[in-house]
């Protein structure tokens, strides 16, 4: 049975309305869509093309023996997103990431959650991102999560639902502003015509929030520095380049050290005290003293500093627990009990593996779910039932009963369609969003908009750039 989508320029279910509607928001893109010619299109995706290819913003795929590194396809085409639906969208926002702050404090913490029985002991004990040495240990201003990338898939008019918490170490921020950039420089024309909510302040926006949390004892103008595991890492393009738009320091484990349980930078006129680290390496690495002791990127004597509280790690140590797909299942109960509020977001309904009744029912219906891995990203380690073959969905059976814990399922959720620029011309092509969301010790910030990811294969439900997917520039229209 093939799966309806919600069309955003059109605002119907395919087949079930006149295709010449459109809405209020897309009404001027549509006609400009229109009237112009398929070659100026591919004009304009050519120059796009060269322009990124000049930027020298890449990937890279790790395990891939044909390229190291590749460009993310970019669609020419906007996508539009309506004033009071951001609203609707940063109320939510604000409320989960609220929520998995108060979360992560609290199982690091007194665990009244687990007490309360809103989320199991041994899903929280047994977790590969859960840190024991987190455990009573007080981070600056009792933030956890500063950077959040919280996925969001659109099913309807009024219908948005969170796919994924991400609460690590998210990225793609940086093809968020680079794909406003070429759109300003390739259809100025096309923004003049629409009142366009602006991203350009989010570095400003970061900067804030790092300075926000620094150590009681910092000086009034604390050091901030962006730690990347070096050049050879997926996204050290947006390491590179989100050190520059801030205005701080680029730096590796060499380029640090710490005495008497400060961090200091090593600078051509001697030592600087580092108050805020951005660290965009996996906890397994930051120092080798308590993770693993091989590691080679990270700094020595970290996390004593850490806890002595000198400096502040965003995001902090141990939140990948709130990444997990099986907890991310807990997040309706785990907004309502942190906030007192029901959540405004609402999860994709969900089938825990690990519980008997929804194992078999995932089971005797594998052929029309989606089943990711708990600990699982990118697009890997996924069965799309609907698109999967049936020695796809026999083998998917066999790993899932060998290791149920690790698995949760979801309904196939057929995510809402934009218009794509493909080789055939303009046609609909399912998209997800991210939107990024700042927590500082001042306020929350959400710049209107995030990254559009865009499923250029038709039919194709999986965004991920890992997997040919590609992205878009995200318009907030400001009125």
């Amino acid at each position: 049975m093939a799966l309806t989508a919600f069309d955003e320029m059109n605002g119907i279910v395919n087949g079930a309305a006149d295709p010449a509607a459109v809405r209020d928001a897309y009404g001027k893109l549509k006609t400009w869509l229109e009237t112009t010619p398929p070659e100026h299109f591919n004009t304009r995706r050519s120059q796009a093309e060269l322009l990124f290819r000049r930027i020298g913003i890449t990937f890279a795929v790790y395990g891939d023996n044909e390229s190291t590194e590749r460009l993310i396809p970019f669609d020419i085409i906007p996508r539009v997103i309506t004033k009071p639906e951001w609203d609707f969208l940063e109320r939510g926002l604000k409320q989960r990431v609220t929520a998995i702050n108060l979360f992560l404090k609290d199982v690091y913490g007194a665990q009244e959650c687990i007490k309360a029985g809103i989320i199991p002991a041994d899903l929280v004990y047994r977790n590969a991102h859960y840190r024991m040495e987190m455990r009573s240990f007080r981070v600056p201003h009792d933030l956890y999560v500063h950077v959040a990338g919280i996925d969001i898939v659109r099913t309807g008019e009024k219908d948005f639902f969170v796919l994924e918490d991400n609460a690590r170490i998210p990225s793609g921020v940086s093809y968020m502003l680079e794909n406003r950039e070429v759109m300003l420089r390739l259809f100025p024309d096309l923004f003049s015509k629409h009142r366009v909510a602006p991203v350009e302040n989010y570095p400003d926006a970061l900067l804030a929030t790092l300075r926000s949390l620094a150590p009681g004892s910092a000086t009034r103008d604390p050091t901030v520095v962006l730690l990347t595991p070096g050049r050879y890492n997926s996204a050290f393009y947006e390491h590179s380049f989100l050190a520059d738009k801030l205005g701080v320091e680029l730096v590796e484990a060499s380029d640090l050290f710490t005495k008497d349980d400060v961090v200091y930078m090593r600078t051509t006129e001697g030592p600087r005290r580092v108050d805020v680290i951005y660290r965009r390496l996996d906890d397994d690495f930051l120092d080798p003293l308590v993770f693993r002791p091989d590691s080679v990127l990270g700094v020595p004597g970290l996390m004593n500093a850490y806890e002595r509280g000198s400096v502040t790690l965003a995001n902090a140590v141990g939140t990948g627990i709130s990444d997990d797909k099986a907890v991310y299942s807990y997040m309706p109960e785990i907004v309502k009990f942190f906030t007192g509020e029901e959540p405004i977001l609402h999860n994709v309904p969900t089938y825990r593996c690990r519980e008997k009744d929804s194992f078999a029912y995932v089971m005797d219906n594998l052929s029309e779910l989606v089943v990711k891995e708990v600990n699982g990203s990118g697009g890997y380690g996924m069965l799309v039932g609907p698109h999967a073959s049936k020695r796809e969905i026999e083998d998917f059976a066999k790993k899932l009963k060998h290791a149920p814990d690790g698995f949760i399922a979801q309904p196939t959720l057929s995510l809402s369609t934009c218009p794509t620029f493909v080789a055939s011309g303009v046609a609909p092509r399912h998209v997800d969003l991210r939107p990024f969301v700042l927590c500082g010790a001042d306020q929350i910030r959400i710049v209107p908009g995030g990254l559009t990811r865009v499923a250029l294969k038709e039919g194709s439900l999986v965004v991920n750039s890992s997997q040919g997917g590609g992205t878009k520039d995200t318009w907030v229209l400001d009125a």
